[in-house]
């Protein structure tokens, strides 16, 4: 995923970032915070199931 994949990713997650802000990292830290974002996203599905 490009970066900017990575950062529209994290922005349908995560509605609050700013896009100035996720510029800043690097791709590999994007992708590190998206995957821990798809965890929780997911957690709080299961516990509101």
């Amino acid at each position: 995923m490009s970066k900017q994949d990575l950062i529209e990713c994290i922005r349908e997650i995560n509605r609050g970032a700013r896009q100035d802000f996720l510029d800043q990292f690097s791709e590999q830290e994007l992708d590190m915070y998206l995957e821990h974002l798809m965890e929780v996203d997911l957690e709080e599905m299961a516990l509101s199931a």
